[in-house]
């Protein structure tokens, strides 16, 4: 029980970290941001490269996603000028996974203390670096300790018994992903967890991969609970969200192996291995869609409206 409350505690740190990071990057950054989402025109390769910067700088997929579908429901942007943006986002939540595999332990503390002394001066840039600080050192805080846990955490029966299941069937697998991500509303921490039991070796890449794949779905929760009762071209971007990441994790099942065999030749490193195969898997769905953005702009609105009539 200690282990699992030390388990819960971590998760809880690495999400407030999470929250602390985003609230840090976007007071240096989110407003400019925000105002030139506004100015996207229908070009969706615009939008592309929006959603990838916008993500990259808040390290949030969900934060980018809650942001577009506000907009969409105020009228200033149109639905299908969000498609670029959705598949430019899961590219850019790529970039937290790579951001992880980083070992910067003996900054931990550091990090901190530098944040703290930051935040207590009274430049508002100077209070936003040290809330990013601290939120980045609370992050890699969590990260050490999932790492810590998940060989112990690893041998409990239930775990014992989930693991065997979930290398025996990858949909187990992609299912724990989903679940995972839909509960904590974070696919990054969802990730980070599926790291700390690869790298101690108590999961196959595989395996690790399909929760990955699982946590693409789970994350668009997100987006679609922002969307309830903000009308109905909010209601078509979470719907888009969905679709997009549920047909890509469908096409890559058979691949998973594939997708296994590159990301091991890429590195040896098991974590980095996971989060290469992360980067793969959204690059090549995102790219192979974002031609026929307004085309399937239009099979969205298509099914949606059909449901409703």
């Amino acid at each position: 029980m200690r282990d699992l409350a030390l388990f819960v505690l971590f998760i809880v740190i690495f999400l407030t970290g999470m929250f602390v990071l985003r609230v840090g990057l976007f007071n240096l950054s989110g407003i400019k941001l925000k105002s030139i989402l506004e100015k996207i025109t229908n070009r969706s390769w615009k939008g592309f490269l929006a959603g990838v910067l916008f993500t990259g700088v808040l390290q949030s997929s969900s934060a980018v996603m809650v942001m577009t579908v506000g907009l969409v429901s105020s009228g200033s942007i149109a639905f299908p000028q969000t498609i670029g943006i959705i598949l430019g986002t899961n590219i850019g939540s790529t970039f937290t996974a790579e951001f992880m595999t980083f070992s910067l332990n003996s900054y931990i503390i550091p990090g901190v203390i530098s944040g703290a002394v930051l935040w207590l001066l009274p430049s508002t840039l100077a209070r936003s670096l040290g809330t990013a600080l601290i939120g980045i050192s609370s992050i890699f805080a969590a990260m050490s300790g999932f790492k810590f846990l998940s060989s112990s955490l690893a041998n409990y029966p239930f775990t014992k018994h989930l693991l065997a299941e979930m290398d025996s069937h990858l949909f187990i697998a992609i299912l724990t992903g989903v679940i995972i991500t839909a509960i904590i509303h974070s696919s990054s921490a969802t990730i980070g967890i599926t790291m700390s039991f690869l790298a101690g070796g108590d999961m196959a890449l595989a395996t690790a991969i399909a929760i990955m794949l699982g946590s693409n779905v789970g994350t668009c929760i997100t987006g679609w609970m922002a969307s309830i009762g903000s009308g109905k071209e909010a209601s078509l971007t979470a719907y888009a969200h969905i679709w997009l990441n549920l047909l890509g994790v469908l096409i890559f099942i058979p691949l998973i192996h594939y997708l296994e065999t590159f990301a091991q030749a890429l590195t040896s490193s098991k974590d980095m291995q996971l989060a290469h195969a992360s980067v793969l898997f959204n690059v090549i769905t995102s790219l192979a869609v974002l031609p026929f953005s307004k085309q399937f702009a239009n099979i969205v609105l298509r099914i949606h409206t059909r449901k409703k009539t």
